[in-house]
């Protein structure tokens, strides 16, 4: 006498289809020794969730010799049915999970002077330049999964005025009390006027907005150059506060070369690793990305001070691998959504897998369930 654990995974809709189960007799050399089989299926055996049933496992090769005493060769009974629903990103969504973007973009001086062509940043009135369509690529599918689609907006690398102080962490609107903006057209007007009233500086630093998302500063950076936390009102929720899986918070940094903050950059990933929060880092520009690429942990676990991250939060892409080469800049900015948004929502259900946190039951009633987008996945039933 012996148990037997079984595992299916299939759609609930194939919930009638018949599923045969083989029978072996293990065998340490591999050369597991055939007994028979049976079918059932999925509603057959949740029936057993409620009453034991048996199974006549039976060889057809030994049936076909049409031995008049051959039963069977044994039976299988079914103690126990267990049927756990996969959840996905939709079910979450659908529960009432909001989804809070926070945007963030690189203003020092290695993209050019915003007056010339050459810039990344330049203001054509003809189209968008790189970080533009980054910016609306990505935003105008997540705004989707927020209800209030108020959006913090920061800069860094910036002189601001009037004073020229460097600034690694400020609001584009100019206002470090509110830094929110209306919808991802209050975040490209915010962004435009920022270029008209900023001087380009640098360096690099990601640290300060990773840390604003989640709300930890848990180090003090020692660089001449300063900046002010900005404290966002009316009060906002940050990662740090947020547990219940009420909400999931995703960072996009926009940016086009190299960090020069990244032993505090990873030190940051760390620690967002244990929060409800991804972050997507879109590189612009012709350079080599050798930090990005190390930041997006798919190779090798980001790690701080002999502390891994929980979990991958980062991804990473570079712009100009999916720049329409015919100059087709919506295609691009499809392009560019499909690739950052692949990975959110299996971040997405680590985290909230990890904490045990279900869907909720009832969602707020202003929130109606989003059009189709390439985040969502298929749910799956698994016995």
């Amino acid at each position: 006498m012996g148990f037997l654990s079984l595992s299916f995974s299939f759609s609930r809709s194939l919930s009638f289809r018949s599923i045969k189960v083989e029978v072996y007799d293990w065998d340490r050399d591999g050369g597991h020794d055939f007994i028979g089989e049976f079918n059932t299926s999925y509603r057959e055996m949740s029936r057993g969730q409620s009453q034991f049933h048996s199974y006549e496992v039976v060889n057809p090769k030994k049936k076909g010799k049409k031995k008049k005493k051959y039963l069977n060769s044994g039976t299988v009974t079914l103690l126990s049915c267990l049927v756990d629903m996969e959840l996905t990103f939709l079910d979450y969504i659908k529960g009432g999970t909001q989804i809070s973007f926070t945007v963030a973009i690189d203003f020092t001086a290695s993209n050019g002077n915003p007056s010339q062509p050459t810039s990344l940043h330049y203001m054509s009135p003809y189209q968008l330049n790189a970080y533009a369509m980054a910016l609306r690529a990505v935003g105008e599918i997540i705004q989707d999964y927020d209800s209030d689609k108020m959006f913090p907006a920061l800069g860094f690398g910036a002189k601001l005025p009037p004073d020229g102080r460097v600034s690694h962490e400020f609001a584009l609107n100019g206002n470090p009390q509110n830094p929110y903006c209306s919808g991802i057209e209050g975040v490209m007007e915010a962004y435009y006027q920022s270029l008209k009233s900023v001087r380009l500086y640098g360096p690099t630093h990601f640290s300060p907005v990773i840390n604003h998302v989640a709300r930890q500063h848990t180090h003090t950076h020692t660089h001449t150059q300063t900046h002010t936390p900005i404290h966002s009102e009316p009060p906002a929720m940050y990662a740090q506060s947020v547990k219940d899986g009420s909400q999931y918070f995703i960072l996009l940094i926009i940016s086009d070369g190299v960090i020069t903050d990244m032993a505090q950059t990873k030190e940051s990933i760390v620690n967002a690793a244990t929060l409800p929060m991804s972050i997507i880092i879109v590189g612009v520009g012709p350079a080599e990305f050798n930090e990005m690429i190390e930041l997006d942990g798919d190779e090798e676990r980001i790690s701080s001070q002999g502390r891994f991250a929980e979990r991958d939060i980062v991804q990473f892409v570079p712009f100009r691998d999916y720049i329409d080469r015919r100059g087709n800049h919506i295609l691009s900015m499809a392009r560019l959504a499909k690739e950052v948004l692949a990975e959110i929502p299996d971040q997405f259900l680590s985290y909230m897998r990890t904490r045990c946190i279900k869907p909720g039951l009832c969602p707020p009633a202003y929130n109606p369930a989003p059009a189709v987008h390439p985040l969502l996945t298929r749910r799956v039933s698994r016995i």
